[in-house]
């Protein structure tokens, strides 16, 4: 594994802790406390260094499964979007999909967190496709 997937999964670990506190702490804080589900933020930091572990695999996994992608002489850009694309097909919308079959969550919580969840991956994906892009690439987004 070269500096590239480090990089990689480095920035995929910050990225999206950093989409999850403005999406789930912030845009939706609000939503989430009506639905009554969820631990308060005061009994939730006991479970904190269990949310750094799930992001921390996320990242790297999410970096190591890009890169066993990579398409030679397609551009980096359509390769992050189809990446990001993939990603939100199999484990982000589904998810929330399962969890309102499962829980009583209202269904415009479940679309905001499809739709800001998809824009978060679609930007992470690009950032690690940029990231891996083939040295002397000249595309520009």
């Amino acid at each position: 594994m070269d500096i590239k997937f480090w990089i990689s999964g480095v920035v995929s670990f910050i990225l999206m802790m950093a989409a999850g506190f403005v999406i789930h702490g912030m845009l939706l804080h609000d939503d989430y406390l009506q639905t009554k589900l969820f631990r308060s933020p005061e009994g939730s930091e006991t479970y904190f260094p269990y949310m750094l572990l799930a992001h921390i695999l996320m990242g790297f996994a999410f970096a190591w499964i890009y890169r066993q992608g990579i398409s030679p002489g397609e551009s980096w850009v359509s390769q992050g979007i189809r990446f990001g694309a993939a990603i939100s097909l199999l484990m982000t919308i589904p998810m929330y999909l399962i969890y309102y079959a499962v829980q009583p969550m209202p269904g415009m919580l479940v679309a905001k967190q499809i739709i800001f969840d998809v824009i978060a991956v679609l930007i992470t994906a690009l950032v690690v496709a940029f990231i891996n892009k083939s040295p002397g690439t000249s595309e520009s987004v």
